[in-house]
């Protein structure tokens, strides 16, 4: 099979064209008061309001992007449902998943084709069998298996963070000493990384999220010893992931790596570039939502108290939280689609070659689907059709192990601190991909 990454560099000329306006008139002018590809305009989060303006103003709406081709913004849920679940139409493997296709003289090499030749970006005939050789680490089975592992690092990692809130008048980061450790735990036991290992990824985890910003430099800010840094990190997490499945295919064991390294394309053994993308993806994806959703969801609890004192009454209403919160925290902000052929949606026609971007949590607030969609509510009788992991042939691998991990999580946080609190301080990474929660501080006995 041709690298994924050929395809996409090949055509970068075209999906990246240069034009002021799409190929067809617009339908719907979009308002004006936030730059959806800016990624500095998400440091304070996702823009709810806007999403809102959006959805009711021009819900197929088309932003110019300077030295990029536009894309169009979907922004009701019915819309991006659609067009996730049509992949002919809207195809994953043509333009990436990604806003724009970078300029290859500007980014890290291995990086930059590694991001585009993984599991994520294919489309038929190569997506789904591939996908159903990692399916079994993943099913609802093995993520039961996994559950009491998950509880004993649970209560290792409250442990923990009582330990160090005892030292600092209760307040502790719940990022620094749980949110990121606790799916790291989790991701590692499915992949069969030992745990001397486990540091050196959650550490490889921030700065692939801060790659678009690194690569980017908007503001000309970022250092030259930072950005060695950056580099030099990155080649440490490929080595190690090239290291391993190799030694995974010589000694094949009951793990993700192993069924990762014996997977093939075709009929041919994954090359080189196709696990650096396997690699790539397992990391950052399996690591990056639950852990956004688990710090997402201390917010909301703080915010929606009454909704934290139901749990704290009737503890059975745990499974209820997960999809709320899910659906209002929807950390994978977006999917980017490219259109095979001429296509329309809601009057407005798109083109061949243009880039559709799927704005998941504009689409989990569509009030024409979910009544008072800003407001936290476990009994919502429809929370759990929210798109949070996306739907249709690439719905999220392991939605089930993270429905699990937040479950367990919150289960055994509020038995034992059952007034832990959000103080109101974060720090959000600059990226309008992922809500990427790097700071929280909490009250541990909510004072």
């Amino acid at each position: 099979m041709e690298m994924i990454s050929s395809e996409i560099l090949r055509n970068r000329e075209m999906l990246e064209s240069v034009t002021e306006e799409p190929k067809y008139p617009r339908q719907f002018d979009i308002p004006p008061g936030f730059d959806l590809a800016d990624i500095l305009a998400f440091r304070s989060g996702q823009p709810h309001d806007y999403f809102h303006q959006l959805r009711a103003q021009a819900p197929v709406a088309w932003s110019r992007v300077p030295d990029f081709a536009g894309f169009w913004s979907l922004s009701r849920y019915d819309d991006v449902r659609y067009c996730d679940q049509n992949p002919k139409i809207f195809s994953s493997q043509k333009g990436g998943i990604l806003m724009a296709t970078g300029d290859p003289k500007e980014a890290p090499q291995r990086l930059m084709h590694a991001t585009m030749n993984s599991l994520i970006n294919m489309d038929q005939p190569y997506h789904m069998p591939l996908r159903m050789t990692q399916r079994p680490f993943f099913s609802a089975d093995f993520a039961q298996k996994l559950r009491a592992r998950v509880t004993k690092e649970v209560d290792r990692l409250l442990d923990n963070m009582e330990r160090v809130a005892h030292k600092q008048d209760g307040r502790v980061d719940m990022v620094k000493h749980f949110s990121e450790w606790l799916p790291l735990f989790t991701l590692c036991e499915i992949l069969g990384i030992e745990e001397r290992d486990r540091a050196a990824i959650v550490r490889w985890m921030h700065y692939l999220e801060l790659s678009t910003y690194i690569v980017s430099d908007p503001e000309k800010k970022i250092s030259k010893w930072f950005a060695l840094k950056f580099l030099w990190n990155l080649r440490q997490m490929f080595r190690f992931g090239e290291r391993v499945l190799a030694e995974r295919r010589k000694k094949p064991q009951d793990d993700l790596l192993s069924a990762i390294a014996a997977a093939k394309l075709g009929n041919e053994p994954m090359s080189q570039p196709f696990l650096d993308g396997a690699w790539l993806l397992i990391v950052f994806a399996g690591n990056d939502t639950t852990r956004n959703s688990l710090s997402g969801t201390m917010r909301l609890l703080t915010q929606f108290p009454e909704q934290r004192q139901m749990l704290l009454d009737e503890p059975s209403l745990m499974p209820k939280l997960v999809p709320e919160a899910l659906r209002l925290v929807s950390p994978v902000m977006y999917m980017r689609r490219t259109a095979t052929e001429d296509a329309e949606i809601r009057g407005q026609k798109i083109a061949a070659g243009e880039k559709v971007i799927m704005w998941f949590g504009a689409a989990n607030r569509d009030p024409e689907v979910f009544a008072n969609p800003d407001v936290m509510d476990m009994h919502r009788p429809n929370a759990d059709q929210h798109l949070a992991f996306g739907i249709g042939p690439h719905v999220c691998l392991g939605k089930r192990v993270a429905q699990m991990q937040l479950e367990v999580a919150y289960e055994r946080m509020l038995a034992r601190f059952p007034h832990v609190r959000w103080t109101g301080k974060q720090e959000i990474s600059p990226n309008n991909f992922v809500h990427g929660v790097t700071q929280l501080e909490v009250q541990l006995n909510g004072a």
